[in-house]
């Protein structure tokens, strides 16, 4: 680290003075406090600009004097005329500052930086929290995530013109397809179908394309921090999803398996065009709720809005293989990139570039896109939990309803008749939850998926026996108390006979009246 100068630790110190100083206010403390928080000013500040330097400061050395009119200055409040409080922070105080040699070169065998310790503990939680966030529970995506032992990945490529044959396209498809299966688990299999769609021959495909379409200035930093304008073409991803909505029946974008529950069917378009052209001002590709929408381009070389080690990131934009990847990943399991993950305290998504790391396809910092173990054991994780949280909701959902069913005496036997088969699919429903999580304790994810569609099976069995449940008492509480009973009080009788005057006024005969010419 390059040392201060003595003008720049005099700021420092000043600006810590003031900090520490700010917290005070325009109260009255006592002395002995203002004395502690002027120590705990100097022992940080020696211990950040005082220790270890090769040349020392000399505000280091009137630092040291100072620190022993404050040694003297404590030891004052020993005196009988001060309270226990201050004697007790005084006495403390000086057990700090006698093992100190904060501001000379003399070693000593014991220290005890007590300021200086506390915030490196604090510097080392975060660490160890950020390690937390990003390797044993990264974040992903918000949605649900639903395991399927097949998905069917339709490539549709969208072209300009026309072109003879699939292979004849700029796209190296062996490489799509074999990054694609990297993202399934070995309990997986991947389907392919490829599809090409010109747009000379669509002209409702070529308007939707053109709708989609949009230019704006973009203002970015340059490596030497200066700013500039330019102006760039992209699709933007809610119209074009609207627009591929009108064009193709939404059950045709899920294909012949929509309702199959076994295979998941996940359509990608894939534009080619000739013009540098994004999605969404900066993206190669982007994850949408029933698509994932891929744009190429003839550009070899283009600078984007990042930067790392002082020089731009430079994209080909003829290859979007790791963009596809990384935007079919997060369509298939909520995979997010590296950098961003959730902060507590803000309760929103901050972004962390130190953890941007890799050659895969979720470090937009670098330029490999293939996917290891931990992004592995991140989709079964998302799987597994989406599961799980289902199973939950459904099982909590039916209980309340047998929380708030009306039990009396006439329904005792009818859900006493019920309650054996209750409690067992109930408490198979609790084990396969315990099953599950230890078997994902163990980090054997691939056992943990084959259970997933035995817990939504029992789940749903224990639902269905509760609105059995359900059905069979509700006749009960509607036909079976068919006895009015009916209070007679000195009130009763001229209720009635009021009631009968008025229905005789309301219903008598009337004489006819003539009808006059």
């Amino acid at each position: 680290m390059q040392e201060i100068s003595e003008d720049e630790a005099e700021d420092r110190l000043q600006d810590a003075i003031q900090e520490k100083f700010a917290v005070f206010g325009d109260k009255d403390h006592q002395a002995i406090d203002i004395l502690l928080a002027e120590i705990d000013i100097y022992e940080l500040f020696a211990f950040k600009h005082c220790k270890g330097r090769k040349v020392k400061l000399a505000l280091c050395e009137e630092l040291d004097e100072r620190m022993r009119d404050l040694k003297n200055e404590l030891q004052s409040f020993e005196g009988e005329e001060y309270d226990e409080n201050r004697k007790r922070k005084a006495v403390e105080a000086l057990k700090r500052m006698e093992s100190w040699n904060l501001f000379s070169d003399t070693q000593e065998e014991f220290q005890n930086y007590t300021v200086a310790r506390d915030i490196f503990l604090a510097h080392l939680g975060a660490t160890l929290w950020g390690s937390m966030k990003h390797i044993i529970s990264p974040s992903i995506a918000d949605g649900a995530f639903h395991y399927y032992e097949k998905i069917s990945f339709q490539l549709f490529f969208i072209t300009p013109e026309k072109v003879r044959h699939i292979k004849q396209l700029p796209v190296d498809l062996k490489a799509v397809m074999e990054g694609l299966s990297s993202l399934l688990l070995p309990s997986q299999k991947p389907q392919f179908s490829q599809h090409m769609l010109p747009l000379s021959e669509d002209p409702a495909l070529a308007m939707a394309f053109s709708v989609a379409r949009r230019a704006s200035a973009v203002p970015f930093l340059l490596v030497n921090g200066t700013y500039r304008k330019t102006v760039r073409s992209y699709l933007d991803s809610k119209i074009l999803q609207y627009q591929l909505q009108r064009l193709h029946d939404h059950t045709s974008l899920k294909g012949m398996h929509a309702h199959s529950r076994s295979t998941l069917e996940v359509p990608i378009f894939w534009f080619i065009h000739g013009d540098t052209l994004l999605i969404d001002r900066h993206y190669q590709a982007k994850a949408l709720s029933d698509m994932v929408v891929v744009v190429q381009s003839e550009t070899s070389s283009w600078e984007s809005y990042l930067q790392c080690n002082g020089q731009s990131l430079l994209w080909d934009l003829r290859s979007p293989v790791k963009a596809a990847l990384a935007a079919a990943a997060e369509h298939l399991a909520g995979l997010l990139p590296l950098h961003l993950t959730y902060s507590q305290a803000h309760e929103t998504a901050i972004e962390e570039w130190l953890w941007s790391v890799g050659c895969n396809p979720f470090s937009i910092t670098s330029q490999g896109w293939h996917i290891s173990q931990f992004h592995s054991d991140t989709i079964a994780r998302s799987y597994i939990v989406t599961a799980l949280e289902e199973s939950i909701q459904r099982v909590n959902s039916a209980v309340h309803l047998l929380v708030f069913e009306r039990t009396t005496e006439k329904s005792y036997k009818t859900f006493l008749s019920q309650e054996r088969e209750l409690v067992n699919k109930y408490n198979y429903v609790v084990s396969l939850w315990k099953r599950i999580s230890t078997v994902s304790g163990d980090l054997r994810h691939v056992d943990a998926l084959r259970l997933l569609n035995i817990l939504e099976d029992a789940s749903q069995k224990f639902v269905d026996q509760v609105n059995t449940t359900i059905a069979l008492l509700h006749p009960i509480h509607c036909m079976r108390e068919r006895k009015v009973d009916v209070v007679f009080d000195m009130t009763t009788v001229p209720a009635f006979v009021f009631v009968g005057g008025v229905l005789y006024f309301l219903l008598r005969p009337r004489r006819p009246k003539p009808k006059i010419n």
